[in-house]
């Protein structure tokens, strides 16, 4: 599955943007799908995870309450709305898909797509 993030750009802090995530597989619906970002000389982070339905998701505490992460399968798009940006939400942030198997398991996905660059200004 080939994926491409798209939606980024630069906000000032308190700002809100909605990034997106475009699946090319006909079995879209297969797959769980997550958002990470990678900040200058950090870690990768996985922010949100959502399952194939869209009835289960995860964040982490850095985003929760102010991210969320939905999905259309019927359009093969995953969204993540990000309100309340800070400073420190700058970084190049990644949509990601796996074959749903068990989302209680850590989500360690095998198909990454481009970045797309989200600024945050103070």
């Amino acid at each position: 599955v080939q994926l491409q993030a798209s939606g980024g750009g630069l906000v000032q802090a308190g700002g809100s943007l909605r990034l997106s995530c475009e699946a090319s597989t006909r079995t879209f619906s297969n797959y769980d799908v997550g958002w990470f970002r990678q900040a200058p000389g950090k870690e990768r982070e996985l922010l949100a995870h959502i399952n194939w339905s869209g009835g289960s998701t995860s964040y982490a505490d850095s985003v929760k309450g102010r991210f969320t992460i939905s999905r259309d399968n019927a359009k093969n798009m995953v969204y993540l709305q990000m309100n309340s940006l800070k400073p420190e939400d700058t970084a190049v942030y990644y949509c990601a898909a796996d074959y749903a198997y068990d989302f209680s398991r850590p989500f360690k996905p095998d198909y990454w797509g481009k970045g797309t660059q989200v600024t945050v200004s103070s």
